[in-house]
This record gives C-alpha cells, structure tokens and sequence, in this order.
C-alpha cells in the first residue's frame, strides 16, 4: 500500500511531539534545515521530492512518531506507544 503524501502541518507537528528543531530534523534525516523549513512553511503538501520526504518520513517514525492517514477527520500525527 502506498504510504499518503506528508503535510506540511504534519511534519511541523511531529517536531513538536519529539520537541526536535528544523536542524534537529535536518541532521536525523540527513537533509538540509532549509529543505525542512520551506517544506514546513508551504501550504498543504509540501515541495518535498519523493525521496527527501521518505527521508523525513523514516527518521520521524524511526524516533516514534506514527502517522495518521486522512479518514475522514483529516491527517495527524501521534507518538507511538512505549513497549
């Protein structure tokens, strides 16, 4: 199953669960803080490549956070339950 494009809002809300900067996003998913930042400020989806946001994407959930697809209640974020 392919995985739902990333929002810019729900990039920006997954630092705040992990209360991680732009540069600490940048350096987990070895992009650049400016490619995170204009990638947070655009409206909806973002200007990501697909690469870039599977970048994003994977350090993100590798530090916990799961993403919610849109069902009806529109895309979130959460923080995956501790073993």
């Amino acid at each position: 199953m392919k995985e739902a494009v990333l929002s810019s809002a729900q990039i920006r809300a997954a630092r705040a669960l992990l209360r991680w900067s732009a540069a600490d996003l940048a350096r987990e998913s070895a992009l650049g803080a400016n490619t995170i930042r204009r990638a947070e400020v655009a409206e909806g989806q973002t200007s990501l490549t697909a690469a870039n946001e599977l970048a994003v994407r994977r350090a993100l959930e590798a530090a916990g956070v799961e993403f919610i697809d849109e069902n009806g209640g529109g895309p979130g974020v959460r923080l995956r339950k501790r073993k």
